[in-house]
């Protein structure tokens, strides 16, 4: 079966992740209200998102397979954002300074033929090294994570934070959870290991 397959997502990084499965896709820009629900559950957030931003990618064709994913950073059961600036950055880092984030990405695939969207949220837990005011800084000069949610890129230098990551696949740590996804696809019988 050789469907569309469209990424609802204007992130370089969940770009970078899917091209990994060397199939062939196209990006569109979800436009919706990305605001947490008034006591919203980190959980619920990720996979209502995820569903919002692959049924809008859906409104812009007329078929194919949109896959929609979010994320948000938990640590000590509050939601971490992007911090935008360098001040923000050094206070998410020393927060999470010898704790665990558990990072939940909400991944949905939509069918815009059966109208079907099938939606899954993964976790995957970061354990961060005791860090010293001095190797955050240092830290922060060299990969400015001003952008990425929780202060960090593990892609990069950021794996030096870490003494151990938990979690099913890493891919779901930058934002787009790919075994999960593969699978999402063949139930829609789309196989990534035969020839399209």
């Amino acid at each position: 079966m050789s469907s569309q397959i469209i990424l609802a997502s204007t992130s370089p990084y969940r770009k970078e992740i899917l091209s990994k499965l060397g199939i062939p896709f196209c990006c569109c820009s979800p436009d919706i209200d990305e605001t947490p629900f008034k006591e919203e559950a980190p959980e619920a957030h990720v996979v209502r998102l995820a569903k919002e931003k692959a049924k809008a990618g859906a409104r812009l064709f007329t078929q194919g397979l949109v896959i929609g994913s979010d994320q948000v950073a938990v640590i000590n059961g509050n939601i971490v954002g992007k911090p935008l600036n360098h001040e923000a950055a050094v206070s998410q880092l020393t927060s999470a300074s010898n704790q665990v984030i558990t990072f939940y990405t909400g991944i949905a695939l939509h069918n815009i033929t059966t109208d079907v969207c099938e939606v899954r949220c993964e976790t995957f837990r970061v354990h961060f090294r005791a860090l010293t005011t001095a190797q955050i800084e240092y830290y922060l000069q060299r990969e400015q994570p001003y952008f990425c949610a929780g202060s960090f890129k593990c892609e990069g230098l950021g794996i030096a934070l870490f003494n151990q990551l938990e979690g099913k696949d890493p891919n779901t740590l930058i934002g787009l959870p790919l075994i999960t996804l593969i699978d999402m696809l063949s139930r829609q019988g789309y196989v990534v290991l035969e020839h399209h």
